[in-house]
């Protein structure tokens, strides 16, 4: 007999351009350092966060700002950046409808964040954007979320997942190892999803929808189909 707390369908939602537009973040972070800094300075932070990302393997904002500080520890705008990023509002980069969403899909199964990131940006963000209390504290970030499916099945035991991301390279690799247990969802939103070469990928995803608020009604459609 099956554990009745246990959902047949888990919906694995990332954060970044998928519940929320982190693009737009970008945006503002690149107008504020530009406008305490200049625009030499605010180049250089960005160098130093690619650097990063390609040491640590995952946007790493505050990391950037730690390097960024090394050259610039005596200007009074350098310590402040880390309460502006901490504070940022990100609340106000919800896509339409975005909780409202993971509401629907915790009637459908159980809803829960799979998200790439550090130990204390990205799950400051989740929180501020009132993502963490909307999917009852249900959250797993990971350096890298393609190598750490063990972990999340388990965490979230069920006989089939959906994974919704705007990384349509990662949904390949996760569909790799879970097979059919895992239906991918390419959530065709952000730069990353702009960018992606949808032909040199296998497997594609299993469905694509332009914007996230589209999810509850194929969620709908994925459940009856694997009752």
């Amino acid at each position: 007999m099956s554990d009745p707390a246990t959902p047949s369908t888990v919906f694995l939602l990332d954060v970044d351009n998928t519940l929320l537009d982190n693009d737009r973040f970008g945006d503002d972070l690149h107008a504020h350092l530009t406008h305490q800094f200049g625009q030499a300075e605010c180049d250089r932070y960005w160098q130093l966060y690619e650097q990063q990302r390609d040491a640590v393997g995952y946007a790493d904002y505050l990391g950037a700002l730690q390097r960024f500080r090394l050259q610039s520890d005596t200007r009074p705008g350098v310590l402040a950046m880390s309460s502006w990023l901490l504070d940022y509002p990100f609340e106000r980069l919800l896509f339409p409808d975005a909780l409202a969403v993971i509401e629907q899909l915790n009637r459908l199964g159980r809803a829960a964040i799979l998200s790439d990131g550090d130990i204390v940006f990205q799950p400051r963000k989740v929180e501020r954007a009132g993502i963490y209390q909307a999917v009852r504290g249900e959250v797993l970030i990971f350096v890298h979320k393609e190598l750490s499916l063990d972990a999340m099945q388990e965490r979230y035991p069920a006989a089939h997942y959906v994974m919704a991301d705007d990384k349509p390279n990662l949904l390949a690799k996760m569909k790799q190892k879970l097979g059919d247990r895992l239906t991918t969802v390419f959530v065709r939103q952000g730069h990353y999803a702009a960018q992606a070469d949808m032909a040199q990928l296998q497997p594609a995803p299993d469905h694509t929808i332009d914007r996230i608020s589209d999810l509850p009604k194929l969620a709908a459609t994925l459940v009856k189909a694997t009752a």
